[in-house]
């Protein structure tokens, strides 16, 4: 939780930044009559929403946990990266359709305000996009609002484009043009977002980590006879959870105890897994185990 007060306040600057970019290119489209700017702009409104929305998840799950909720508020980071992933797919798809209705009725555009405007846009979207580069890639959260922030940032190196083109040859298809290209950079890390939030709000096992691996691992630390009933998943950015049972030979409690602290120190130093449980069988007591989830991994 030490690295949150910092990647909050960038948060909170990012966001800040992000609207008034925002204001400046709706203004900026509206005089120019530029889609492309125009569709930046409703991307750049998503960037500053996603932005706002990660502090808040962030924020929230930096409490503690509580008897409601025992695991603390860490899954609001990954509801937070669903509902990104959703608004960047909602507005490649708005973008789709109003590049086809101009592809079909053009519409004159304003070349150079519009480069102005594109250009300005895209220093301040590469800025922020500094801002949030050294925490994208642990928190799936910022990720998903990182990528609204790039995808903004090439859409803006496609309006500029697009405003060179027209500015040199008038050839306004330009426009819609890039638009459509913007919106499928932006579909694109949509589906991202969405596969990796669904991925872990069914609990499948964190990204570059492999069950099988984790099972080897233990079985081969002297004392354990066997591991099944074996689970990883993630609970928020950060956190992954890991229940298991271990079968030992028959021996005192405080031997078993022993053997499942060097357990919890290895899945944390060797697997990241900060949450362990781990239930301890003797050998020929896996009866106690018997229901059908009771398993290796498959």
């Amino acid at each position: 939780m030490a690295a949150h007060p910092p990647l909050g306040r960038r948060l909170v600057v990012a966001a800040g930044v992000t609207g008034l970019v925002c204001a400046g290119q709706v203004a900026g489209g509206l005089i120019t009559g530029s889609l492309a700017l125009l569709s930046d702009a409703a991307h750049v409104f998503l960037d500053a929403f996603a932005l706002a929305l990660s502090y808040l998840a962030l924020r929230a799950a930096a409490r503690p946990p509580t008897s409601r909720h025992t695991y603390g508020l860490h899954r609001l980071q990954v509801l937070a990266a669903l509902v990104n992933g959703g608004t960047l797919a909602a507005v490649a798809v708005g973008i789709f359709r109003e590049a086809v209705k101009r592809m079909h009725d053009p519409i004159p555009v304003w070349a150079g305000p519009m480069l102005a405007v594109a250009g300005g846009g895209l220093v301040i979207n590469l800025a922020v996009a500094w801002l949030l580069r050294r925490h994208d890639r642990d928190d799936l959260n910022v990720h998903s609002a990182f990528l609204h922030v790039v995808g903004d940032a090439l859409g803006s190196i496609g309006v500029v484009g697009a405003g060179a083109v027209i500015l040199l040859t008038g050839w306004t298809l330009a426009d819609p043009l890039v638009s459509l290209l913007i919106g499928s950079v932006i579909l694109l890390g949509a589906v991202r977002v969405l596969a990796r939030t669904v991925h872990i709000l069914i609990e499948g096992v964190p990204r570059g980590m492999s069950a099988e691996a984790v099972q080897r691992r233990l079985e081969g630390v002297a004392g354990v006879r066997g591991v099944h009933d074996l689970h990883v998943w993630t609970v928020g950015p950060g956190y992954v959870a890991l229940s298991a049972h271990v079968v030992v030979p028959d021996q005192a409690l405080s031997q078993a105890e022993a053997l499942t602290r060097k357990l919890r120190r290895l899945l944390r130093d060797e697997f990241g897994i900060g949450h362990t449980t781990i239930q301890v069988e003797c050998t020929g007591c896996q009866e106690a185990c018997a229901g059908p989830g009771c398993r290796g991994p498959s």
